[in-house]
């Protein structure tokens, strides 16, 4: 379970919709618009800037103090107020410092009449302005290493059918495929990977209007690769050779062995890709079958190196021992 360690925010942009992920620095009963703005706070504090989350004219802004003594100010519009407060239609982002020499800069303006008012509610866009200004100002990032737990919940997101993409900064990004373009089919995407997230525990925000009205998904089975996983564990307390060969045999069981099965899932995926027929689809059905045939290699001689450690004793154990 990952409690307080990583939030993932929901959000969608035109036709797409995203899955971000940052270290949240914020407790499980840190209010609500913590959770809201976390991806911002995330990108901020990877800078090893303090900031804050306040209510402005009539939503909530997110403050940075930067080193030069100037203030750092994102906020959607407060005058009128945004009509979308979960997912803001436009931002505002200001440096300001009253003290001299006094600062008053508008770093990004995407509201309607705004200079960036081509980017809207963009979280990309947005984020790359507020890092680009940063970098300029010396404000550089920590080099940290990504978590635990940002990785399981990368790996959720994955297993629900979201794809790695860009993000600026400590943000790690995901995107439902550019071919899934129905509404539909995506809020059953976004809500089977809440539900998967929340199962394990995870902070969660974004839009609601992303979500299906529903009950909470049931628990499924064990996914093919905990399962594995289990071998490995077998294998890491294993007492015995016949143990360690046992979880080999399932990996090179010829007919039914796990590579052979997956040898075949990429040969079956090859033949199905042929029907595209550019050249980069040819390219992509060439190294399918290369894999293949490399699994299939590779099985050959695990099955040699399994036959040879089931006849082997432990180290412990001498010619007599069980």
């Amino acid at each position: 379970m990952y409690p307080d360690n990583a939030l993932i925010t929901f959000a969608q942009e035109d036709s797409h919709v995203f899955a971000w992920i940052s270290a949240a620095s914020v407790q499980p009963a840190a209010s609500e618009q913590h959770h809201r703005y976390g991806y911002l706070t995330a990108v901020l504090r990877q800078r090893d800037l303090e900031c804050t989350v306040e209510w402005g004219l009539s939503d909530y802004i997110v403050h940075a103090e930067l080193p030069d003594g100037s203030s750092l100010i994102i906020s959607p519009p407060q005058e009128p107020a945004s009509e979308h407060p979960e997912s803001p239609e436009s931002w505002i982002v200001t440096r300001h410092r009253s003290a001299e020499p006094a600062v008053y800069e508008v770093i990004y303006d995407s509201e309607p009449d705004g200079p960036d008012a081509r980017h809207g509610g963009s979280l990309p866009d947005l984020l790359d302005a507020v890092e680009t200004r940063l970098d300029q100002l010396g404000v550089r990032p920590q080099v940290q290493e990504r978590s635990a737990e940002e990785h399981a919940a990368g790996a959720v997101l994955y297993r629900a059918g979201f794809i790695p993409t860009v993000a600026p900064g400590s943000v790690h990004a995901y995107r439902l495929p550019l071919s899934m373009t129905d509404s539909a089919e995506q809020h059953l995407v976004v809500t089977r990977a809440f539900d998967m997230l929340q199962a394990e525990g995870f902070i969660l925000a974004g839009d609601p209007d992303l979500l299906l009205d529903h009950e909470p998904l049931a628990q499924t089975d064990m996914s093919l690769g905990d399962r594995l996983g289990h071998l490995a564990q077998t294998v890491r307390t294993a007492a015995h050779t016949r143990e360690v060969a046992a979880a080999l045999t399932e990996l090179t069981a010829p007919g039914d062995g796990v590579l052979q099965r997956v040898s075949e899932i990429l040969d079956a995926t090859a033949g199905w890709w042929e029907e595209f027929g550019s050249t980069a689809d040819h390219r992509h059905v060439k190294h399918l079958r290369l894999v293949a045939a490399d699994l299939d290699a590779h099985a050959i001689r695990l099955q040699a190196i399994r036959n040879d450690l089931a006849d082997r004793r432990p180290p412990q154990q001498g010619p007599g021992g069980g």
